[in-house]
């Protein structure tokens, strides 16, 4: 583990000092020895990260939306080349090409995580070995090994035996109940994300091996993490519960603003914003009016969320524009010319009785 560790250098060092700048500052607040102190610097260090990491978020957003896109070719092609695998590999290879798409850019995040996350293992790992790492040494060391959160040591794992956790200050129950609550969160966050994703920003419209998968790997993740949680120490955990927290709510921002196009959250959106402009009669919102003007440009090949959003704002007589406002319909505002004199309206017959329309119509008398 050392021996590894150390070609990993380059990212320890400048890990353990964004930890200790950050517990100068919540140190201040409250206490240089506080298991909140240290707690807080950890988590702050995810959110440094994630928002370094948006630009590959938005990029992951992207691929995984192409993914979904070209999944009936994909099949297609399986299906034409099922006997020829090398054949079916180039034509993958080539439509991936054509169409700008890349399968690994959807597990880009998690790739630039991973060394983050392996050296804040190894700082904790040293810090409950009180071994100075990075920045962390002398009396920071000596603090950092005597921080609890909720009566558990950062540097502590369910795995841990009683003596090793009584060296750090702690009772086997404390460090076992706040380790296995941590991880049964950290699963749960896991999979409610997955499941989001699965039963809200998936084009239902088509059913593809992919969808599968995604299905199978929303009841995997959370049982892989469930087993690797109980040899993470406390601190790794507080940092995976975190960056959980932070996917999932950056996912629900995401399927709420720019949906899946076919998804039920599509579905969700579009109802929301046809409420909207029946309230306030015009769109409002760069990103709203973009998402109406690409709906606009597909014409006939509109899915059944997006035509129903354009009925709808037939039925209220107004029509979506091209550069995605709304305005009144041709229709309506011939119907409204007519009903203020500007076209005579069409008169209708008079209904006529039973009685009227039985009787034959008198013929006129001769003239003398």
């Amino acid at each position: 583990m050392d021996t590894i560790a150390s070609w990993f250098t380059f990212i320890t060092t400048p890990v353990s000092w964004i930890i200790v700048q950050f517990h100068k500052l919540y140190g201040a607040m409250f206490g240089a020895d506080s298991g909140w102190a240290w707690g807080l610097s950890i988590v702050s260090l995810v959110i440094l990260i994630r928002i370094c990491l948006i630009p590959l978020f938005v990029k992951q957003i992207k691929a995984t939306r192409g993914m979904q896109a070209i999944q009936p070719k994909m099949k297609a092609i399986q299906e034409r080349y099922k006997n020829d695998k090398q054949r079916q590999s180039e034509e993958m290879m080539k439509l991936y090409k054509e169409t700008g798409t890349n399968p690994l850019s959807s597990c880009l995040p998690i790739l630039a995580q991973s060394p983050f996350f392996f050296a804040l293992y190894h700082v904790l790992a040293s810090i409950a070995n009180g071994t100075p790492i990075g920045q962390i040494d002398g009396a920071l060391l000596e603090s950092a090994r005597n921080a609890h959160i909720f009566g558990a040591p950062l540097a502590s794992k369910f795995t841990d035996s009683a003596d090793k956790v009584a060296a750090l200050g702690a009772s086997i129950t404390d460090v076992r109940v706040v380790t296995a609550v941590m991880i049964v969160l950290m699963s749960l966050s896991q999979f409610y994300t997955q499941r989001q994703l699965m039963q809200k920003n998936v084009d239902l419209s088509v059913k593809t091996p992919f969808m599968q998968q995604q299905k199978m790997l929303m009841y995997i993740f959370p049982v892989i993490f469930a087993v690797m949680g109980i040899n993470f120490p406390v601190g790794v955990l507080v940092y995976w519960l975190t960056t959980n927290l932070w996917t999932m709510g950056q996912q629900m921002f995401v399927i709420s603003r720019n949906p899946t196009p076919g998804s039920l959250a599509q579905d969700q959106y579009l109802t929301r914003l046809l409420k909207q402009i029946g309230a306030h009669g015009q769109l409002k919102g760069r990103g709203k009016k973009k998402i109406v003007a690409a709906i606009v440009a597909k014409g006939p090949d509109r899915n059944d969320n997006e035509r129903k959003f354009i009925t709808g704002l037939t039925k209220q007589g107004l029509a979506a524009q091209a550069d995605g406002s709304v305005a009144k319909s041709v229709e309506a505002t011939v119907d409204a010319d007519a009903a203020g004199g500007g076209a005579p309206k069409r008169q209708q017959p008079k209904r006529q009785s039973k009685s009227q329309r039985q009787t034959p119509p008198s013929k006129p008398s001769p003239k003398k």
